[in-house]
């Protein structure tokens, strides 16, 4: 299983170039299974709960560096700033309240009402709040609608780099398995993998 992961994710590093974060996304990944991506040589992890960032980090501390990937809720905010050095869905005032740590700000780009983020056309007086309350804001994030052709997502990723352009955002988290490729030719400087590094 080592040998499998340390192959995969050596050659997404080289794919995606030493300017891009490649994030194991560890969602489905047991506490104990994190030994693995630590043996094959990952570094960044994203974790989705806070519940599940607080037992992994029990037992892996400083082994990793850890993202925040999942939907942020105001209450657990201030519980992710304690664990991880960066949160990519920040998507609220009342979360950017409570968060400590550099953000980037999840933008919905599809309008899905199934997903968090910002609306595009909202983005700047988001973005000017959360600068009064001191929030850290590094670059965007977003999720485009899952589609079984990566170039489906291309101009979600082109517009999401358009965005970050226009109010001088450096970091741009997009693409995920299936379609981290395409993300990374529009300009990602974090991609989030899971199911193409694990096998």
């Amino acid at each position: 299983m080592v040998g499998t992961v340390r192959s995969n994710y050596e050659r997404i590093c080289a794919e995606v170039g030493p300017e891009v974060t490649v994030v194991a996304a560890t969602k489905y990944v047991s506490p104990d299974d994190l030994g693995v991506l630590a043996a094959a040589g990952v570094s960044v992890v994203g974790e989705n709960r806070l519940q599940d960032l607080e037992a992994k980090h029990a037992l892996h501390g400083n082994t990793f560096r850890w993202h925040f990937i999942g939907h942020l809720q105001s209450r657990k905010a201030r519980d992710v700033s304690t664990y991880c050095e960066l949160c990519h869905s920040l998507a609220s005032t009342s979360a950017a309240r409570r968060l400590t740590i550099p953000a980037l700000v999840e933008v919905n780009l599809s309008d899905e009402e199934s997903k968090s983020g910002v609306a595009p056309e909202a983005l700047s007086g988001f973005l000017s709040e959360v600068a009064g309350l001191g929030v850290d804001v590094r670059g965007l994030m977003t999720m485009p609608p899952l589609a079984p052709d990566p170039q489906a997502s291309r101009p979600y990723f082109r517009r999401l780099r358009e965005l970050a352009a226009e109010h001088g955002l450096e970091q741009l988290s997009m693409g995920t398995s299936q379609d981290y490729q395409v993300a990374v030719e529009e300009g990602a400087t974090l991609v989030r993998v899971g199911s193409v590094l694990y096998g």
